[in-house]
């Protein structure tokens, strides 16, 4: 093509001008030097001054006898390479070992040809579309049709394009170097390969000079090897921006790549000669990388505010920057250098360190747990996921690379800590506000409790429960050791809880009136404790002790609640059953009827309370009220005379039925206290005293802690005489007693009840029933 021909005719060999016809030039520096002197004695002429004292050096004739370098004493920077640094201006500076093909050019046909392995793909690109687009004038026949055949074709190069060549042949030194300035200059305008020549030279030159000066060291040998190390120290600070800066400006230092990758190869080849840096190369290459990566991991937007997700969206826009800047890596980057950098291997090893940095520093500024736990996610979860380091657009290169952060020994444990201790004081907060609510909204107010399927219950149980619920389940997303270990602290906090809530009870409710108030409210924290018990039972495999420890605490809450209700029933119904058996009571149904109202208001009090509480509640007031009634009989407080007994027995027997179904209808579980009342009226309601005998056995077999005294009580309220037949009738008990197994289990009725001694009665009896009466008390 026209285009190319004319820049191929460039490159050809000069000498002020003139073309060197014989090729003696080309014998002796080479094709790229000559090109060097020509280009750079046109562009960069007035870069370094001829004049200056350092600049000096003996121009050198050619085999025609003109002057090389007449109006430059040396070869200034290359223009091209001081702009857009590409690969290739120089193929010589580090030929490949298998590419010596060149040489063998027809003279006056010379050009500069593009490596295969060339990294700069989209330089390449460039010049193909400039290709197929420019029209040369007066070629007709160079016409490139935009066909897909060679669209495929090109992009089928592309793809084929790899890894520079791990070999690769060094340049012939210039014999004399440039000065220091000079050197310093081609440094700082990154013309690195003719930096770096003269630099090998400058350093063969000392160690001759130290080699043949070694008994005479003067100054100057001093400064010589004092600017060497200087040189060195600039070369690799500048090969350090390069390589810091490669993966934010790849178009621009992507070119640069290669001559840096081969002066760091020549100098770890030369590292055990004198003259270089005593740290390695290789190492400078990775601190690099890293200090590059570090770079681009600081310069992700953090905002400084009190947003919710501020954290989220900085870790969000973390891994994108870490996906993006990998991708440069491993479409562009790594073309610049030979296998043995394992480029791409070394960027996700510096994320990997870097990124373990940064998140150190995230941690000190993250106070709550909501940022606590995207710390935590992102590192467990998100860092090693697809969305990351898993990320397809990485693939296959990640597939031998780990994608485990390199994180300081014990940060993960002291970030999981922080987290549980956060997620505890956090609930801590939620149970007082729990408290302050249930004041706001019920207590202050005197509200009515609300009712869940009929039941009295407080919203505070589910409002805990789901609380910690997913405070667990999102500890579980982070880890299992962390789930457990939230859970534990958790109930730890929760366990003090029930103490703390029925003591600011207390304190804000204690002035209201039994009913109905007090009396709904104690229902319905029994209830709902009962209800926040269950759902913390389903922890019971992961945090036994601390469930344990928490079902204490709720009980003897809930005991002491029952507690409450129970000695309030008790005080209320009090003196209305110590009117039972009486004179009035025989006349009246006003105490009675009091006491089943009292009864009646708790039944309906109960039908409000949840299973297990009030079967046992109700049947241990049954209880009570059964012993309460029945005890009246033992108190000698009233006798039946003039057949009165038979009334008196019917009113306990329509009195015993109302309560009986009552206590029913509540569900008690002491259905074994049925029958004393009727088996009782039995005995007080017979005609004939003989009659009373064969109606012991029913209650001595229901209930064998029914004993003599028992019977004196009930035949003293009958009002029976002290003859011989009242004799027979405790002869009678005393044998069915001893006939009967003393079984007495948990059904006791009568051992505990108080009997009044009936003084007047006993003066009456012989002394033979006195001696009985005695042994049997």
């Amino acid at each position: 093509m026209e285009v190319e021909n004319q820049q191929n005719d460039k490159v050809v060999h000069q000498s002020n001008g003139k073309v060197n016809s014989n090729g003696a030039e080309k014998e002796t520096q080479g094709l790229v030097r000559t090109f060097r002197e020509s280009m750079k004695r046109v562009k960069v002429k007035g870069i370094l001054s001829p004049k200056s004292k350092d600049s000096e050096v003996t121009p050198k004739k050619d085999t025609t006898g003109s002057e090389t370098g007449s109006t430059s004493p040396i070869p200034p920077p290359s223009p091209s390479l001081s702009t857009s640094s590409l690969p290739g201006i120089f193929p010589n500076f580090f030929k490949k070992k298998t590419d010596d093909h060149a040489d063998t050019l027809p003279q006056g046909d010379t050009q500069l040809t593009r490596s295969n392995t060339d990294p700069s793909s989209t330089w390449t690109k460039k010049l193909r579309l400039s290709k197929r687009k420019i029209k040369p004038v007066g070629s007709e026949n160079n016409t490139i049709i935009e066909d897909s055949v060679e669209t495929q074709k090109e992009e089928d190069e592309e793809a084929a394009m790899g890894e520079i060549e791990e070999s690769y042949t060094l340049q012939e030194l210039p014999p004399t170097p440039l000065s220091v300035m000079q050197i310093n200059k081609l440094i700082e305008l990154e013309v690195l390969e003719e930096a770096y020549v003269n630099l090998l030279a400058m350093r063969q030159e000392l160690q001759r000079d130290l080699e043949q000066f070694a008994d005479n060291y003067s100054s100057e040998l001093a400064k010589k090897e004092k600017d060497l190390r200087i040189l060195y120290e600039e070369l690799r600070n500048k090969i350090t921006s390069i390589v810091r800066d490669s993966n934010s400006v790849p178009a621009r230092n992507k070119g640069l790549l290669v001559p840096v990758a081969r002066i760091i190869q020549e100098e770890e080849k030369r590292a055990k000669e004198p003259g270089g840096l005593p740290e390695s190369w290789m190492e400078a290459w990775k601190d690099a990388v890293r200090q590059g990566v570090k770079a681009k991991v600081s310069g992700v937007p953090q905002e400084q505010n009190d947003k919710a997700s501020s954290l989220a969206v900085h870790l969000g826009l973390l891994g994108q920057a870490i996906v993006e800047d990998l991708e440069i890596v491993k479409r562009e980057l790594r073309w610049s250098y030979p296998p043995s950098f394992k480029v791409f291997s070394t960027y996700v090893k510096s994320y990997h360190a870097v990124v373990g940095q940064h998140l150190k520093k995230l941690e000190q500024q993250a106070t709550e747990l909501k940022d606590l736990y995207h710390l935590l996610d992102w590192i467990h979860n998100k860092y090693k996921s697809e969305k990351i380091m898993g990320s397809l657009s990485l693939q296959p290169d990640m597939m031998e690379e780990s994608t485990d952060l390199l994180l300081e020994e014990g940060f993960l444990e002291h970030l999981s800590g922080k987290y549980c201790c956060r997620a505890q004081e956090d609930f801590r907060g939620t149970l007082v506000r729990v408290i302050e609510l249930e004041n706001e909204l019920i207590w202050s107010k005197r509200k009515e409790p609300e009712k869940e399927d009929d039941f009295l219950m407080s919203q505070f149980p589910m409002d805990i429960w789901t609380n910690i619920k997913g405070v667990i389940l999102n500890s579980g997303k982070l880890h299992a050791d962390l789930e457990k270990k939230v859970a534990t602290s958790c109930l730890k906090e929760l366990k003090n809880f029930p103490q703390r809530f029925e003591t600011e009870f207390q304190r804000h409710c204690s002035t209201l009136p039994p009913e109905p108030r007090w009396t709904e409210y104690q229902i319905t924290y029994i209830n709902s404790f009962t209800a926040l018990l269950e759902h913390m039972k389903g922890y019971q495999d992961s945090c036994p002790g601390e469930v344990e420890e928490f079902t204490k605490e709720v009980d003897l809450l809930i005991k002491r609640l029952l507690q409450g209700l129970e000695d309030q029933f008790k005080e209320n119904v009090k003196p209305y059953l110590r009117r039972m058996m009486t004179r009035k009571w025989l006349t009246s149904e006003d105490d009675f009827n009091h006491l089943y109202n009292h009864i009646n208001i708790l039944s309906k009090h109960c039908k409000l309370m949840k299973p297990p509480n009030v079967q046992e509640f109700v049947s241990r007031l049954h209880y009570h009220v059964v012993r309460e009634y029945i005890g009246q009989l033992m108190k000698n407080n009233y006798t039946c005379k003039n057949r009165k007994h038979e009334k008196a027995a019917t009113k306990i027997n329509q009195q015993w039925e109302k309560l009986t179904d009552l206590f029913e209808d509540m569900k008690s579980t002491h259905e074994w206290l049925n029958s004393v009342g009727h088996e009782l009226c039995s005995i007080i309601g017979e005609k004939t005293a003989a009659d009373i005998k064969k109606n012991l056995q029913p209650l001595v077999q229901h209930y064998p802690d029914f004993s003599k005294k028992h019977l004196v009580a009930v035949l003293y309220f009958r009002g029976l005489p002290k003859d011989r037949e009242y004799q027979l009738i405790l002869q009678q008990l005393t044998a069915l007693k001893k006939d009967t197994p003393q079984s007495l289990g948990s059904q006791l009725l009568f051992r505990d009840m108080e009997v009044n001694a009936n003084t007047n009665c006993l003066s009456n009896l012989p002394f033979p029933c006195l001696c009985v009466r005695a042994s049997d008390s």
